[in-house]
């Protein structure tokens, strides 16, 4: 199967692999504490985001287009920019149950955004190389959620000191930062935000 990659391909695998390892780090974070885990976590997502963009300018650049490279594509950021930053937010200290419950839908918008593209990339473009304008804001525009955790890491602001507090609604606790994930989900599945694609 590795054989049937194109360079543009293998790029996007290293989307995918800095995804992974941001999730790695992550966990290492919480098993261990130590900060450097959470931003090394951190630090995975501008290299996923590089790969990502060197992907499409490589698939351009030779004319190698393929319906496995978009599925490629779609999964890699489903773990860089969707899995990853909503573990990231739950090492940070998001991990009430409104937290958790926001992470999800999270992650289900980003996942649902990047099927509806994959559906509606070929009508929109109307027979050009590539779309126009994005519709939804892309996924990998949840990078801004890490650098909000980072830059609340590097105040002391995460975990029990988590900026905003936590409030107790219901059975579940919210800490206010998780609505951020919220609104970045939202964003994502807008239909009416048009976003011009460079």
């Amino acid at each position: 199967m590795l054989r049937a990659f194109t360079l543009a391909d293998f790029l996007t695998l290293g989307n995918a692999a800095a995804g992974v390892g941001a999730i790695f780090a992550a966990v290492s974070y919480v098993e261990t504490g130590v900060i450097a885990h959470f931003y090394a976590a951190v630090a995975l997502g501008p290299l996923a985001f590089l790969f990502d963009a060197l992907d499409g300018r490589v698939a351009r650049w030779r004319r190698q287009h393929s319906a496995l490279g978009r599925e490629l594509d779609s999964l890699a950021d489903v773990i860089s920019f969707g899995v990853a930053p909503a573990v990231i937010g739950y090492a940070a200290g998001l991990r009430g149950g409104w937290d958790r419950a926001l992470l999800i839908v999270f992650v289900a918008c980003g996942v649902s955004r990047l099927a509806r593209y994959n559906v509606t990339a070929e009508e929109l473009s109307a027979g050009a190389d590539k779309v126009p304008y994005f519709e939804g804001a892309p996924i990998p525009t949840s990078l801004w959620l890490t650098g909000v955790l980072v830059i609340l890491a590097a105040t002391g602001r995460v975990q029990d000191a988590m900026w905003l507090g936590r409030f107790t609604l219901g059975p579940f606790a919210l800490h206010p930062v998780a609505l951020l994930f919220g609104l970045q989900g939202a964003l994502m599945v807008s239909k009416t935000l048009h976003i011009p694609k460079p």
